[in-house]
């Protein structure tokens, strides 16, 4: 409604201005934006966080060296055993305690010729 001044009188319901209008679309906007944000913080943790995708990939990697290493392990463990196994009081081998006991001592027999082997070419 105007006046004859040339106001405008707005009523009690009514507000007047640019920073109103703003005010009004920057309420508006503020549950969006909330919203948008919240997805974003969780997408980014479900990425990059502790228990997000590149972490899992870190732990997958993990798991793969562990089980290799424990690979590695049981099969020393069972050449150790098959060893130890052929040195049991009932049914000891001969042959391989005397070739233990003549490297242990580093001792040959007279009619005996040694071939040395590279570090690269273990025997046991």
């Amino acid at each position: 409604m105007t006046l004859d001044s040339g106001v405008v009188d707005y009523g009690p319901g009514e507000r007047a201005g640019f920073g109103a209008r703003l005010g009004r679309k920057l309420r508006a906007a503020m549950l969006p934006v909330m919203f948008l944000a919240a997805c974003f913080y969780f997408l980014w943790h479900a990425v990059h966080g502790e228990r997000g995708l590149l972490a899992k990939e870190a732990r997958l990697q993990q798991i793969a060296e562990a089980a290799t290493e424990r690979d590695r392990a049981q099969s020393e463990l069972a050449a150790m055993e098959r060893r130890v196994q052929a040195l049991r009081g009932d049914r000891l081998d001969r042959d391989q305690l005397d070739e233990r006991a003549r490297q242990l001592l580093n001792m040959v027999g007279r009619d005996e010729m040694v071939l040395p082997y590279g570090p690269e070419r273990r025997l046991f």
